[in-house]
């Protein structure tokens, strides 16, 4: 069965305000107020948890990585109790994936989130039925770039490893689907914008209702 399996953060949805809250949530609680700013840090959001409170501590300097350890269970709590107040799945992503899914595609959802998260997160949107499987960052023990999450979701939805593509927004979803000789496709309204026309994938997507005939010309 062909599949197309989807990122999720700056891919399906755009979560950088919740992200940013609960980091700056962190960094209120030692005093130090708000130190990331959504907009211009939602690149960094996209990055992870780690990623944003190692981004805001560098702006005021001084060795922080014993608080990272410490602040990065608290930034999850934070972001599991707010999660879906101010994130939305981007236009036309529903319908994009239920053309590919009455199509005869398997979909499902590979996201460097942890699994609970992702899961709560889809189950808010009501948007976790039209998947098949979803893979978080620790339903194995890599993951991604590492390729064994993407074959992962591709088996877990009924699919052929050998007949998929990744849609993602980053360059770790370019070197996992490279890595397990899958074909991939970025989105070009993520944190990176035009930017990952560098990385050269298989196709760019601007807009979800381009989605199910980028997927055709494919011919996975």
């Amino acid at each position: 069965m062909r599949s197309v399996i989807f990122d999720l953060d700056g891919t399906l949805a755009d979560t950088s305000g919740d992200l940013i809250a609960a980091a700056n949530a962190c960094f209120r609680d030692l005093g130090l107020g708000d130190l990331l700013e959504w907009g211009s840090d939602n690149g960094v959001a996209f990055r992870g948890g780690r990623a944003m409170l190692t981004e805001g501590f560098s702006r005021i300097g001084g060795d922080w990585q014993a608080e990272i350890d410490r602040q990065y269970p608290r930034l999850l709590d934070y972001y599991g109790a707010e999660i879906d107040r101010h994130t939305v799945l981007y236009p036309g992503v529903r319908e994009a994936v239920a053309a590919l899914s009455g199509d005869g595609y398997a979909v499902a959802v590979c996201t460097n989130k942890p699994e609970r998260l992702a899961e709560i997160l889809l189950q808010r949107l009501g948007f976790r039925d039209a998947f098949g499987a979803l893979v978080g960052a620790d339903t194995l023990p890599v993951r991604k770039p590492d390729p064994a999450p993407l074959v992962a979701a591709v088996e877990r939805a009924g699919g052929n490893p050998a007949r998929a593509c990744l849609v993602g927004d980053t360059v770790t979803d370019r070197e996992t689907a490279r890595a397990a000789g899958a074909a991939s496709i970025l989105v070009t309204f993520g944190p990176e914008g035009d930017a990952v026309k560098a990385l050269e994938p298989e196709a760019l997507l601007e807009d979800y209702a381009e989605l199910p005939g980028i997927v055709a010309r494919l011919e996975l």
